[in-house]
């Protein structure tokens, strides 16, 4: 099973990520993405960063797709490593077209590449 964590809810992605993720992990479970204070302090994302743990421990054996705020990203990933859970992050190709003057990025998914 694959947890989905972040700001972007399994069903709002790309045919092409949906069956990937099936494909290699059968199911796809959302877990929202915690909303992260811009002025909070490290101890204060670790905390979310710990809460979140707890909750994933709770869930069947997976593997965590986590993209989203840095330093949260970063606190999670590490302590899922050190608990023998695997994180995954989604990778995309980004095309940017021009318009007059209207820049805008076109994001394609590639593939899910492991946290190490």
């Amino acid at each position: 099973m694959l947890i989905n964590l972040s700001n972007h809810p399994f069903s709002s992605w790309p045919e092409n990520q949906q069956q990937a993720a099936i494909k290699q992990y059968g199911e796809v479970t959302d877990l929202p993405f915690p909303h992260i204070d811009p002025s909070a302090d490290h101890d204060q994302v670790l905390m979310l960063a710990e809460d979140h743990l707890s909750k994933i421990r709770k869930m069947p054996p997976a593997t965590v797709h986590l993209m989203g705020e840095l330093t949260f990203c970063f606190i999670l990933a590490g302590l899922l490593r050190k608990d023998g859970i695997p994180c995954v992050s989604s990778t995309t190709r980004r095309e940017v077209v021009m318009h007059h003057n209207v820049k805008t990025a076109v994001f394609e998914f590639v593939k899910f590449r492991p946290y190490y």
